[in-house]
């Protein structure tokens, strides 16, 4: 019985390591012009309270005191303390939608894969015509 249990154990294992390569293999790359996402109310709030923390706590280097601290003061607000981050994470949120509208259209209309192809190609034809002119592997050989 135990070598049975041990042989699907096994099978399963080999076929979970299949599916994960098979998931790197099919990941999508991320567009780097691509927005990024708005922070939320409480990344607007942290972003004010870093600065606080640091002046009254030079000497502390930890990233994990800064956020729990930052954190723990964001639970005791009310309701009213909130409202200004909240405010500005909305208006951040608008602007973000407005950005994401105009990316998608560029997208639909392909014009940016247009210029990135042709940016591509041209320095493909400045890269041959060194090659060619051997001006830069000659000087590697000496």
């Amino acid at each position: 019985m135990k070598g049975g249990n041990s042989k699907s154990q096994s099978r399963n294992a080999a076929l979970s390591v299949n599916k994960r390569k098979v998931t790197k293999k099919e990941k999508k790359v991320k567009d780097p012009n691509k927005p990024k996402r708005p922070a939320s109310a409480f990344f607007v709030f942290m972003e004010e309270f870093r600065k606080q923390y640091k002046e009254k706590h030079p000497n502390n280097k930890s990233v994990a005191a800064v956020g729990k601290a930052g954190g723990d003061k964001w639970k005791s607000l009310s309701d009213d303390e909130k409202a200004p981050y909240i405010a500005k994470a909305e208006k951040r949120k608008v602007e973000y939608e407005k950005t994401m509208k105009a990316y998608n259209k560029r997208q639909a209309e392909g014009t940016k894969a247009d210029e990135e192809e042709s940016e591509k190609s041209m320095s493909e034809v400045n890269n041959e015509e060194e090659d060619e002119d051997g001006s830069e592997e000659d000087e590697d050989d000496d």
